[in-house]
């Protein structure tokens, strides 16, 4: 029985013309002009509608050798939905205007026969866009090489948890056909996010905005969940995909693979001169195999 998750955010976040998508992703991929490198295993990349974070996340999926990945799992916070577990996708198949992605139900039984998941309601799949946002970038790297999506929506996970949840997908990375797609913005900033924070030793307020993002770049970066998980703590940084990436982090830990994280690009989507004023950073990133 076909269970279709539909394009619920076509239309508004994106458009649902499948021509312009199209030629709008091109451009970017274009524009970020990276090499495409097999090495490449994980990005990292925003999840805001395309005319604010589109470009940047250029910088994440410019990176795909589609060649030999047979599979991508996709982790994106929950936005909607309170949940203190990991959910996996009920859907069969992820609809985007530039084709549909099938789920991949093997794995999706593997993950719950662990016990440790919890499924997501369709409603609730719908409702979510922190995933969704990534779909048409993977359907346009993906073109013409055949791949399954494991979409995990990772709740509000303590530490622990996040720990175990890496410990047990770490195995997944270790298998080069796997692809890791993490989906976070970075600092929402502003009256309106309820979060404020101004160093003024760093000059204007959108400067000391990117200070503080970049340090909790450099620190996913360094691939130490405890130091970001730190970070978080002391300076709260509104980075809505903190689960997902701590997830990911405790992955790479775990795993016998060694993979570094990379920042590539870092945008905000207007500058803050006062405290009126309110941005939302985004942030993308490649990882790749170290074999230094």
């Amino acid at each position: 029985m076909e269970k279709i998750r539909r394009a619920s955010h076509a239309g508004s976040w994106y458009t649902d013309n499948s021509k312009r998508l199209a030629e709008e992703l091109d451009g970017w991929l274009r524009a970020a002009a990276l090499p495409k490198s097999p090495e490449v295993r994980g990005v990292i990349a925003p999840h805001a509608g395309y005319s604010y974070s589109g470009r940047a996340a250029a910088y994440a999926f410019g990176n795909i050798d589609p060649t030999n990945i047979s599979r991508v799992f996709l982790l994106g916070p929950s936005h909607h939905y309170y949940t203190p577990k990991c959910a996996l996708s009920t859907a069969t198949v992820y609809k985007t205007p530039l084709g549909d992605l099938p789920i991949d139900l093997e794995v999706i039984e593997e993950l719950k026969a662990t016990g440790k998941f919890e499924l997501m309601d369709l409603r609730v799949d719908e409702a979510e866009h922190s995933m969704e946002m990534h779909l048409p970038y993977l359907a346009k790297v993906f073109e013409g090489h055949p791949v399954k999506l494991v979409p995990i929506l990772v709740g509000a996970v303590n530490p622990e948890n996040e720990a175990m949840y890496g410990r047990l997908l770490a195995k997944y990375v270790d298998d080069p056909s796997n692809f890791f797609s993490v989906s976070s913005d970075f600092c929402h900033w502003g009256s309106r996010f309820n979060y404020t924070h101004y160093d003024k030793k760093h000059g204007a307020i959108h400067k000391s905005i990117e200070a503080l993002d970049k340090m909790g770049m450099d620190l996913i970066e360094t691939g130490d969940p405890d130091a970001f998980k730190q970070y978080l703590l002391e300076y709260d940084n509104t980075i809505c995909g903190r689960h997902p990436i701590s997830v990911f982090l405790h992955m790479l830990r775990n795993c016998s693979t060694k993979i570094k994280v990379k920042f590539l690009r870092y945008e905000q989507s207007s500058q803050c001169k006062t405290m009126r004023d309110s941005s939302v950073s985004y942030a993308s990133a490649a990882a790749k195999v170290d074999d230094a």
